[in-house]
């Protein structure tokens, strides 16, 4: 019985860890996009305004590992066991759900680090909120339309109609602002523990209330 239930549970782990790699995978394009756009000064060429636009393509899919909360019902289901559950499972869920989420937050906190630099504190707060919107519009695509990143090029037809027209629903748009709230209050919260165990001298103004500071606070 034992020896079955380890099997099941090997079993369930060596098929999630191909989605959870591509997914992290997918969840890190952005994070490394941010660490080299926001170490300019200014952008303007005509290749970081491309970088810029793949930036925001690919954001969505680090929250969107929020959402995978639901493959790990289904394998609570089919594991049966508290021990491998508690154990196991909920750490390898905790480890990739943070980790992509992460990869969210210090790239917002990298543009708000660029948008400090070239004087536009007071732009941050708008900046994430607006990115907190795109994203959740960006996660709803991913869910339940099976939109890609790529598929602003393959099929840019396809995101603009399909995706327009779906998101207007009552339906949708209710699962888009539940998950523009859940974007943003996270944020907020990993935000400030991030800049709070990074150094010092690395922390810009994360106060809408002394964004327009010219000197980095907390």
């Amino acid at each position: 019985m034992k020896e079955e239930l380890i099997a099941r549970v090997v079993q369930v782990l060596q098929i999630n860890m191909k989605w959870m790699t591509w997914n992290l995978f997918l969840a890190f394009i952005p994070l490394a996009l941010s660490v080299w756009l926001f170490r300019f000064k200014r952008g303007g060429s005509w290749l970081w305004w491309l970088g810029f636009l793949v930036f925001y393509a690919f954001l969505p899919n680090a929250p969107y590992l929020l959402t995978d909360v639901i493959h790990l019902i289904d394998d609570i289901r089919t594991i049966q066991s508290v021990w491998m559950i508690t154990l196991v499972l909920i750490p390898v869920y905790l480890l990739v759900i943070l980790g992509g989420f992460e990869a969210y937050v210090i790239s917002l906190i990298n543009w708000g680090h660029y948008l400090h630099r070239i004087g536009k504190s007071q732009w941050i707060w708008r900046v994430e909120t607006i990115t907190h919107f795109l994203c959740a519009v960006g996660v709803y695509w991913g869910r339940f339309l099976r939109f890609n990143s790529w598929d602003f090029i393959t099929q840019p037809d396809a995101v603009i109609t399909k995706g327009v027209e779906e998101i207007l629903g009552k339906q949708p748009l209710v699962i888009i602002a539940i998950t523009f709230v859940v974007l943003a209050g996270l944020y907020w919260i990993m935000k400030r523990v991030t800049l709070g165990l990074s150094r010092p001298d690395s922390r810009i103004d994360i106060n809408s209330e002394s964004a327009n500071s010219n000197t980095p606070n907390i």
